[in-house]
């Protein structure tokens, strides 16, 4: 009798163990426990936007990217410990960190108005968001940009949504801009450029790979790949712009429409560990 009972506690546990429910591999939310930062993650990549409470430290539209192990979704443990214990926990080395430095720029792949050879930033961060699909496997989400005045005359707004899937290394973006002032408006999507060792350009796409620009916590002996991908034949070229520090693809949209195209991020302490490999991975998205 007392073998049977084990053996039936035994066949209970496999069967609670093979229908456990499926582990959540992305993820999106509002921190409003940390100046109304926005952040996204999956099993691969983690990265986050400027909200309100940080304007003017700074204000800026750039991508913060932060790094990490591949596997599980680390942000909420990351922002948890930051809030409670260490503010600048997560600048340092828990199986990821964040490395990048943004400050006023695109940051890892963010766009802006890009008129007459400048890039033209958002008055403000970001002022609300909207999640508008959220799976175990698949986030989608949206950023709003209050109207601002991109230069004299042209005033713009933006909603900004991203889509980012489990196993993906890329989160792809429209960005629709609504403006008045003119009638097609120049666009471009791109990375600001630190101590980069290598650079590849494709058709309608270029990667990075660049040393940590941020160290102000500790050092960091990993490299960092960042790229931006265009979409649906909406490049029209290539640049690097010496006078902001950024390589940027371009293109034009009519009010309203999305401008489209993917950023990318990858730390050379997980998968990708060269150069090469991160060019090749670009390469094919």
């Amino acid at each position: 009798m007392k073998k049977a009972i084990l053996a039936a506690l035994a066949l209970v546990c496999v069967l609670a163990c093979n229908n456990r429910a499926p582990e959540r591999m992305v993820m999106a939310r509002a921190v409003p426990e940390r100046a109304d930062d926005f952040v996204f993650e999956n099993d691969l990549i983690a990265g986050r936007f400027y909200g309100k409470a940080l304007e003017g430290n700074p204000t800026s539209p750039g991508v913060d990217v932060w790094v990490k192990l591949p596997g599980r979704l680390v942000a909420d443990e990351w922002y948890d410990h930051a809030v409670n214990e260490d503010p600048k926990y997560y600048h340092r080395d828990h199986g990821g960190k964040d490395c990048y430095k943004v400050a006023v720029s695109l940051g890892g792949g963010a766009s802006a108005p890009y008129l007459d050879g400048k890039l033209c930033f958002p008055a403000t961060n970001y002022r609300s968001y909207e999640i508008l699909e959220d799976t175990l496997t698949r986030v989608r989400f949206a950023l709003e940009y209050p109207e601002w005045e991109a230069a004299e005359g042209i005033t713009v707004s933006l909603r900004k949504e991203v889509t980012l899937s489990a196993g993906s290394y890329f989160a792809d973006v429209a960005d629709y801009y609504t403006f008045t002032g003119t009638e097609t408006l120049r666009i471009a999507a791109g990375v600001k450029l630190h101590d980069v060792e290598k650079t590849c350009r494709g058709e309608g796409r270029f990667a990075i790979w660049e040393h940590a620009s941020d160290q102000s916590v500790e050092p960091e002996d990993g490299m960092l790949g960042l790229a931006v991908i265009g979409q649906n034949g909406g490049v029209e070229g290539i640049v690097e712009d010496e006078g902001s520090g950024h390589m940027l693809v371009y293109g034009s949209v009519r009010s309203g429409e999305p401008f489209r195209y993917s950023f990318g991020s990858c730390w050379s302490k997980g998968n990708i560990k060269t150069a090469d490999d991160w060019f090749a991975l670009a390469g094919r998205q």
